[in-house]
């Protein structure tokens, strides 16, 4: 069956949430252990986070959740046109060149924007909307994510030939349920394949990612706090280890981005982060002792508020990518996104009626 067309399930003009998928050529492992010559690539899953924390910073899209297995990766991301309409043309135009500068410098950053270059540019008002459209849309995005690890791979192995296996796969969450199971889904991606037993150690996973930087945060509290009982320091703004990825709760205003190198600090589930850990760290433990316990009494009111059946809720998990093919979320919800589409019905109507209730 041929691929959907990306129109037909991105909105470039309206907020919406979506899970991106990338697999490496011939699903090979380009990015952990190669099982055939023993050789190691988990470095250049270094190289895929750090990408993702620079395009955090360009794009106007908020990055909620990732995970960088050997083979292929992850993302939960937001693109925000309301943050893109916003920008000044100046803004577009010093974004842009992050990406694709007409110079580098010797250590291959992009050299300085000359007040020439800058005018010229701020001038030409349809390649100023060309660019502004572009930093707001994911397929961008993710050609910019992509494109740069395949070239830095392809130099360290000095070849030339495809690194990824070709279109990246786009599904579009609906309501919050969906988004719960598919941040977790993702989040539990180490513990599911058992390379990992607990959430603190699924490395390169938005989870591991902020509880460091909620340690990182506790150390640098303390330390700030005998500073000042020492020497009266005041206290300062300290760069978070997790600050390129949205927090998790969600506030009725968004918060001001200050120095954070996000697109923006919007929240996206109606829980606190230690509520999403212990639902995490529960479910993983089911998924990876293959049975099913009885969810403690601590969790259970997030079902309830949710409206997500309990019973099936690990299958869900597990499976999301099995179950769900194009878009995730309530019966209705997926009813609404088939007409929008001009179609009778979308894959996972079943699955979305017996989980999102």
């Amino acid at each position: 069956m041929a691929r959907l067309p990306r129109n037909k399930v991105f909105d470039e003009n309206e907020i919406g949430i979506y899970h991106c998928m990338n697999r490496c050529v011939r699903q090979a492992f380009l990015m952990g252990a190669d099982r055939d010559t023993g050789k190691s690539f988990d470095h250049r899953r270094e190289w895929v986070r750090l990408r993702l924390e620079e395009l955090a910073s360009i794009f106007a899209i908020d990055h909620l959740n990732f995970s960088i297995m050997g083979n292929h990766f992850h993302c939960l991301v937001r693109n925000r046109p309301d943050l893109r309409d916003a920008w000044s043309s100046e803004e577009v135009v010093r974004r842009w060149w992050r990406l694709f500068p007409d110079r580098r410098r010797a250590d291959g950053e992009p050299d300085e924007l000359t007040p020439d270059e800058l005018t010229a540019r701020m001038n030409d008002h349809q390649w100023v909307a060309e660019r502004r459209a572009r930093l707001g849309h994911i397929s961008w995005f993710m050609r910019c994510l992509a494109e740069k690890i395949a070239k830095q791979a392809n130099a360290e192995d000095e070849i030339s030939s495809r690194f990824w296996q070709g279109r990246f796969k786009m599904l579009r969450i609906l309501d919050e349920c969906a988004l719960l199971a598919c941040a977790m889904y993702i989040d539990l991606n180490p513990i599911r394949a058992r390379l990992a037993e607990t959430p603190e150690t699924s490395f390169f996973t938005s989870v591991y990612e902020r509880l460091q930087g909620m340690s990182f945060r506790q150390d640098e509290t303390l330390e700030e706090s005998n500073n000042r009982e020492t020497a009266g320091e005041q206290s300062v703004s300290v760069k978070r280890k997790d600050s390129w990825l949205s927090p998790v709760k969600l506030t009725p205003a968004e918060p001001k981005r200050d120095q954070s190198p996000a697109a923006a600090q919007r929240g996206y589930l109606d829980m606190t982060f230690e509520e999403y850990v212990c639902l995490l760290d529960w479910t993983g433990r089911q998924i990876r002792e293959d049975k099913r316990g009885s969810i403690p009494d601590h969790l259970a009111p997030i079902f309830e508020r949710l409206r997500i059946n309990g019973e099936v809720w690990v299958a869900a998990v597990a499976n999301f990518s099995r179950w769900f093919r194009t878009a995730a979320g309530r019966a209705e919800s997926l009813a609404s996104e088939a007409a929008r589409r001009g179609r009778r019905f979308l894959h996972g109507m079943s699955h979305c009626r017996a989980v999102f209730l």
